[in-house]
């Protein structure tokens, strides 16, 4: 093995040179030789002139960061799978500001050595690359750095590790960092990348959130805390971005999408309470509300039935709670919640092992006792409700529960509904939290009752600001600033908990926000005020946020008036231009769910806007309103409550469907901030689809030196990923149609 060779440029001094100049330290001969016939580049796959090249098996990255100084490290696993040994070198785009920390490999080779490029000599690598392979993956990356390593060996069927550093000064806007970790937004680019992540600062850590990827975080202390990109996220397309904020209290940030065409644009504010409250700390007040109907028998009973001693048990000093079962009557432990103790305890669990499953579901009946006691004073009450079953005894009228939940609801309990197994009426629960600043679980059938209930009492602990009430910005005249903001009911916050709203702002002058609350057990107002200077469009996360959200909150209204709503042959008028609304809005920003996922269908003519109404309608329809119960019901609200609470970007369009099964549609292309449908073997640009003749104003050629100066332009815009999908691409831009030709 090579001895580790550090090509590390000293940060203080690094960051203050231009990145031409850092090219030049390195050897003349390195930038401009010709290319491998094998080219790895980690962010978007491998390159190669032979009929079977070396593989990209593996990635790790690990980020340490301290205060704003990110060290970047990978090791990249290559395989060759041919029969004769195959040279190869590696090509890594890296944020602006990077400086080579360190670069080796295994095996026997040269001395290892690599060179950071500017942009522009990088540029013309991407163009080379794009010319001889006829494939503009890499021009997603225009916009930054690259680093070019030595040529090195991968012996025949043999293995390689190739391992490299870099360091750059992240960004910092106000109390927040981000970070930027380059790679492909290209759905069929499906390696899984084991990203994990170290935060060390002076200052106290809010919180930190990623648009992109779901992360495992683990707090070690105020200042310190760890991360790693989730399983189930480590195949997401696109760059992962993430920012953490810095103070005490309550804290927050803005991301800002700017919109000419419409004027104003989109904001994402995220908002962090403390990681962990002190003994100040609000205290809950917990109602378990338990379905032990006839279909609770058997383990689903044993599992429903631990995990209400293991909320009891988690209970602080100070907190109270209850226990009532339901079946076809209702059965409390107590006549109001009593604080937890030694001896309410026992009693809870002499009471739970008396009782046995058998009989009807009466939810109505068990709701009402579960919000007609008044809670202790100085706690938070919320109701834990446990069923597996549709109401069947007693009043069973959808509309009926939802509304004592929404209006017979005088001490403000929140719900928290958990869903067990599939039949049950989804919407039912969906609603009743929904409408108390809670959120709903669902279940699926066969996952452990107990382990679920017990993520969701992880997820409850140390309530810090309740009964938020949000302030909006207001011009001089007093009318509002922002529109469409979501959610609109602020749910309560707890340890470590984040809130993350969306919406949209009307003109560029800065934006103040209230947020006004029971913070730690006594009143307080929290005043934010963001500028709007750095809405960027490489925020494309923004919009596409608001946007599917949006979609949900549209689809809520029309798949919770299916409660009482009898089966028409055309469009209801009143939901004539939701329907509209979703479609649009599904089409510009390249969003489908289950009940448009049909718009990405090769048969599908956008031009045709009524007929495409129509069968989102009747998909709606049959399928939101009418399938209230079973694995559809089950699937929709399962799906709807990840949507309306969505934080992170879902760029395969995945959800699941009626056999419980993760499916995403692959026919739609979100590149930066424009989205694609695929037609035949051209994409074409989501504004362009309704137009019944496509004749492009410019075709421009793959590579042609009219392509770079186009790349140019999109790069400007931040949009140069919309030219890197392979095929034709149709674009708008400039008020001109652009026909993009291999």
């Amino acid at each position: 093995m090579i001895t580790f060779k550090s090509l590390f440029v000293p940060l203080a001094l690094g960051a203050l040179l231009a990145p031409a100049l850092l090219a030049q330290r390195q050897p003349e001969t390195l930038e401009r030789r010709a290319l491998s016939n094998n080219v790895i580049v980690p962010q978007t796959g491998t390159f190669t002139a032979g009929t079977q090249g070396v593989q990209v098996t593996a990635v790790s990255v690990s980020v340490k960061i301290v205060e704003q100084t990110a060290t970047t490290s990978f090791e990249i696993k290559l395989h060759n799978p041919g029969r004769r040994m195959a040279e190869a070198e590696m090509l890594l785009p890296v944020p602006p500001g990077a400086v080579i920390g360190a670069f080796d490999f295994d095996g026997i080779g040269a001395e290892p050595s690599a060179t950071l490029l500017p942009i522009v000599e990088a540029r013309r690598i991407y163009n080379d690359i794009v010319r001889r392979y006829q494939d503009p993956a890499l021009m997603q990356f225009a916009g930054l750095n690259l680093v070019r390593t030595s040529v090195f060996p991968v012996e025949a069927g043999g293995n390689q590790a190739i391992r490299f550093t870099y360091e750059h000064v992240c960004d910092a806007n106000g109390n927040r960092v981000d970070y930027m970790l380059p790679r492909t937004e290209a759905l069929s680019y499906a390696l899984p990348w084991d990203i994990s992540v170290s935060i060390h600062s002076t200052r106290s850590i809010s919180t930190v959130f990623s648009p992109t990827h779901t992360l495992d975080t683990t707090r070690h202390g105020d200042n310190k805390l760890s991360a790693k990109v989730a399983d189930s996220s480590k195949r997401d397309p696109g760059p992962l971005h993430f920012s953490w904020l810095l103070g005490e209290g309550v804290t927050a940030s803005m991301f800002a999408y700017p919109d000419p065409a419409r004027g104003g644009g989109y904001f994402l504010m995220v908002a962090g309470v403390p990681a962990k409250a002190d003994e100040s700390a609000i205290k809950r007040e917990v109602t378990i509300v338990l379905d032990r109907s006839g279909s609770m028998r058997g383990e689903k009973w044993d599992q429903a039935r631990e995990s209400v001693l293991q909320v009891i048990a988690s209970l602080r000093d100070g907190e109270h709670f209850n226990v009532i079962t339901f079946s076809n009557g209702v059965d409390s432990l107590f006549k109001a919640p009593q604080a937890r103790s030694k001896d309410t305890e026992k009693a809870a669990t002499e009471f739970l092992n008396a009782l046995r499953p058998n009989g009807g579901t009466n939810i109505h009946d068990a709701l009402v006792e579960a919000l007609k006691p008044a809670p202790a004073e100085g706690t938070l009450p919320m109701v834990l409700f446990i069923t597996d079953g549709m109401p069947t005894i007693g009043n069973t009228s959808e509309v009926d529960i939802r509304t004592l939940a929404a209006s017979h609801n005088k001490h403000k309990r929140r719900v928290f509904s958990v869903g067990v197994g599939t039949d049950l009426n989804a919407p039912l629960l969906e609603s009743l939290s929904d409408l108390t600043r809670a959120a709903p679980t669902f279940i699926a059938p066969g996952e452990n009752v107990e382990v679920k209930v017990g993520d969701i009492t992880r997820r409850l602990k140390g309530p810090v600001l309740a009964d938020t009430l949000l302030e909006l910005p207001r011009g001089e005249a007093g009318g509002t600033r922002v529109l469409d903001h979501m959610p609109s009911l602020l749910p309560d916050l707890f340890e470590g908990d984040q809130l993350v709203m969306v919406g949209r702002y009307l003109d560029d002058s800065p934006l103040t926000f209230s947020v006004r609350g029971n913070y730690m057990g006594a009143p307080r107002s929290f005043d934010f005020t963001f500028s709007l200077d750095q809405a960027t469009t490489r925020n494309a996360f923004v919009p596409r946020l608001w946007a599917s959200r949006r979609v949900a909150q549209l689809i809520d209204q029309i798949r919770m008036a299916g409660a009482d709503t009898s089966r028409p042959d055309q469009i209801d008028p009143k939901f004539k231009e939701v329907v509209d609304e979703i479609v649009k809005l599904s089409t510009e920003f390249g969003i489908l769910t289950e009940y448009t996922a049909f718009l990405a269908l090769e048969g599908t003519d956008h031009s045709k806007r009524g007929d495409v109404n129509a069968q989102a309608w009747n998909n709606l329809q049959q399928r939101g309103q009418q399938q209230r119960s079973g694995n559809a019901g089950w699937a929709q609200s399962s799906n709807a409550a990840d949507m309306k609470r969505q934080g992170k970007e879902n760029k395969r369009n995945e959800y699941v469907n009626d056999k419980l099964e993760r499916v995403s549609v692959g026919e739609v292309q979100q590149m930066n901030d424009r989205a694609y449908f695929k037609k035949g073997e051209r994409w074409v640009d989501t504004r362009l689809v309704e137009k019944t003749e496509l004749k492009p104003d410019e075709t421009i050629t793959l590579g042609s030196d009219e392509y770079l100066k186009l790349v140019e332009r999109l790069t400007a815009l931040g949009r140069e990923g919309t030219v890197a999908v392979k095929g034709e691409i149709v674009i708008e831009l400039d008020g001109k149609v652009i026909l993009i030709k291999p």
